[in-house]
Order: C-alpha cells, then structure tokens, then sequence
C-alpha cells in the first residue's frame, strides 16, 4: 500500500512520527514536497518527489503519473485542502475539503461560525495597500490583527487603535502585498487547546493543554500543561463549534479561551498538535498516536477504546531568543530520566546562527518535553533542568 505525504519543511512530527508510523503500518511511502534536497537531506532512504504540492492540480498529476495511491496524507498546516481534495479525487479517505478550508481561512472560519449560531466574533478583512483604512472600521479595541492563513503567531499583534492598526497593516503589506489581514475583537479569557481524532464518526477527545502566552502584543506559546480532562462543558462548546465548521475526520489541533465558562475558538489548526508536542502526546498516553492517524486515512476505523494512559502529567518549554543576533552557547539535545520524570531536550536553533527576533514561534531557542506521574514533579524537574541550561545570543 502506499502513502503519499505532502509537506513543506522537514518536520520532526514527520521524522520522529509518521515515517516510523508508516514503516509500521507497511506502507510504501512517496513524499511530495517543493523542498526535495531539504527532506533528502533528512530521510534519504525515503522516495522523495518535487511537486508544487500548494497547488492541488499539481498533487493531482504527480500521483496520478506515479503509483496509485491507497492514502494521501498530510500534517502541514498550509496543506490540508491540497490533501483532501487530492484525497477526493482518488476516491480515497479524507478530510473534507470545505471544513479543510473554512478552518485555515480564519475570516471564512468566523463567517461560518456566526452562520451556524455557534459563536459570533467582529472581525473584518484588509487587502493589500489598496485597503479601506483601519480608521475607517468601526472596531473594537483592543483588537487582534492577523493573516487570514496565517500559522505560529506570526503576524499576529495586539493593537489599541485605529492608528496603531494602520501602521502596523502598512508595515505587513509592505512585505507581503499579495496577503490578506484580519481584524477580530480580542477574546478575553484563558487559552488552551483540545487534541481530538476522529474517523468520520467516532471522535477521540484526547485531551487538551493550558497555554501561557508571552507578554502583549505578541502571542508567542512559551509553555503548555496538560490537561487530561477538560471541563465537560468546556468540551461540548468546543465540540458543538467544530461540527458547525465540519471537522471530525483525523486529527485536529484547537485553540480556544474560556472566559466566565464560555469556550469562544481562537483558531482551528485540522492537523495533529506542533511543534514537537504531538511527540509528547504520544508518549504521555501511551497509544500509536501516529499509526491511529494514519490508519483513518486508510479508511480503517478508529477502536471505541483507544487505551490511552489515565492519569499522566506533562508540560512542554520554549526557551526564547529576547533579542537578535547569534546564538553562541546552548545546550545540547538531551534524554534523560529524573524522579521519575522523561526529559527530551531538542534544540531549534544551531550554535553560530543568526537571527532576527521575530516575536513569534521562531524566537524558539529549543524545546523541553516533560512527561511523569504527577504535575507538581513534572514541573519541578523542568524548571530545574531549565534552570541548569545555559543560551547565549550576542548582539
């Protein structure tokens, strides 16, 4: 049987999860990428193709020039409607491909929400420099601005006016002319995410993780905690809002606030959970996460039991560059055992790199993963691994 992934960068979900996964399952495995020599570079001993794999007309002709295809596959955020619709003409299991775009369209997402009467947000869209003038927009401040498909708080700023808000659209178009923005009000509340796995009808809630966020304007994820059991109410408001956007097939990744016990969605990512705490997942409840996922786009069922692990702890770091320059000294990647507690420390950033600061997802210097028996440990041990590590950024 063969698998074809689509993909952009080479990722460790892929390296250290679907690969393995896939080799598991028996599956023949091609990927489609417009970064061949990058994810050779990775995995040489995969079949790796080039393909404009942003473009679904693109996908379509490459596999259908190859072999055929039994699952076609992919965790990027960007490529999820290329991938259903792909999925859809081969007659194969898939996402569907108007929930794929609805949840990456952040402007559609919250029309189709207010639709449904799930949940109504002010938001409003800017195009290019030729746009109405954010002076001109009755919003609500503070406000949120943001790319309609953008990923990782990149872009996305906290703004107090009219003013502010057209400085910093200019300052977008600018670099990105072609890019739509959106204008939303600012949800109050605290954020966490709900993992769910679903194959169509059955739907794993498999828990979810409360998300610190640095200091405004920005809305970089600095350390997440598990959750295993979210407020109940919690989780049907959620839910209720997912159906209306017709989520429900393989995995989904939502972030959302709760605010005097109202659940409103930030944004819906319809792919496993990133930057490395998919991996985390996986070994927290002790289940073939990646083989689960994969196995829906198969078409095999999901198991009414998944027999996930009850009762464990976790909690994943992000030590952040604060200023830009070269990275001159910090840890080396890292396992290791203590009180009970599974460290795995990975570096995101090589010594003698450098950088901007972005203030977003790509001011992560590495990540900590952190898995035991009880959260007081779990946090313990971290902080003090945390407190032990040394990063160094010269000017």
């Amino acid at each position: 049987m063969r698998l074809y992934l689509l993909a952009l960068n080479p990722t460790d979900s892929v390296t250290e999860g679907f690969l393995p996964a896939a080799a598991a399952l028996g599956l023949d495995v091609t990927v489609l990428t417009d970064q061949p020599e990058a994810h050779r570079a990775v995995y040489p001993d995969v079949e790796i193709m080039e393909c404009d794999v942003r473009d679904f007309r693109a996908v379509v002709t490459r596999i259908s020039t190859h072999h055929r295809p039994d699952a076609v596959f992919s965790n990027s955020d960007h490529l999820q409607t290329q991938a259903a619709l792909a999925a859809g003409y081969f007659g194969l299991p898939g996402k569907d491909w108007r929930a794929a775009l609805a949840c990456k369209d952040k402007a559609e997402m919250r029309r189709r929400l207010s639709a449904a009467g799930v949940d109504t947000v002010w938001s409003a869209e800017l195009t290019g420099p030729g746009a109405v003038e954010p002076v001109a927009l009755t919003a609500p401040y503070p406000c949120v601005l943001k790319p309609r498909e953008g990923v990782a708080s990149e872009d996305v700023v906290l703004v107090d006016g009219p003013e502010e808000l057209w400085s910093r659209a200019k300052e977008f178009f600018t670099r990105r002319p072609d890019a739509v923005l959106v204008v939303e009000e600012y949800l109050p509340g605290e954020l966490y995410t709900l993992e769910t796995l679903g194959d169509g009808n059955l739907r794993h809630v498999l828990g979810g993780f409360h998300t610190e966020l640095s200091a405004p304007p920005y809305f970089i994820e600095e350390r997440l905690v598990f959750v295993p059991t979210p407020q109940e109410p919690v989780v049907a408001q959620i839910l209720a809002q997912l159906d209306a956007l017709g989520v429900g097939f393989g995995a989904c990744h939502t972030e959302f606030v709760v605010h005097e016990g109202r659940a409103r969605i930030i944004e819906v990512n319809y792919r496993a959970i990133g930057d490395q705490v998919d991996l985390l997942l996986a070994r927290l409840l002790e289940i073939p996460l990646f083989e689960h996922i994969l196995r829906t786009h198969l078409g095999e069922p999901l198991p009414a039991d998944l027999g996930a692990r009850q009762g464990g702890a976790a909690r994943v770091e992000y030590p952040c560059a604060d200023r830009a320059g070269t990275l001159t000294s910090a840890p080396a990647a890292t396992e290791l055992i203590v009180d009970d507690v599974y460290l795995t420390y990975r570096p995101l950033r090589a010594v003698g790199e450098r950088h901007e600061l972005y203030s977003t997802n790509r001011d992560y210097l590495g990540v900590l993963r952190a898995t035991g028996g009880d959260q007081p440990t779990v946090d313990r041990v971290s902080a003090q691994f945390l407190a032990a590590q040394r990063w160094e950024v010269q000017p």
